[in-house]
């Protein structure tokens, strides 16, 4: 779905049927604080700065996130 017009029916109709995992990566991938959160993260593990099984943790921490296999 793209982001800037997540207003339109169409895509309405699709929030709509998702579930309530689907709906939470909906809402995070719109937030830019969150979006700036993960990008950051990103770079810091690029650049060496970051192991990134911790980083990726403490992102998930900092978001209230849970991955489940």
């Amino acid at each position: 779905m793209p982001t800037p017009f997540w207003r339109s029916e169409t895509t309405q109709d699709q929030l709509n049927r998702l579930d309530r995992p689907g709906f939470a990566v909906e809402f995070l991938r719109r937030n830019p604080n969150y979006r700036n959160d993960c990008l950051q993260t990103q770079q810091l593990i690029a650049q060496g700065e970051l192991d990134a099984q911790a980083a990726e943790a403490a992102l998930a921490h900092r978001w209230g996130l849970r991955f489940c296999p």
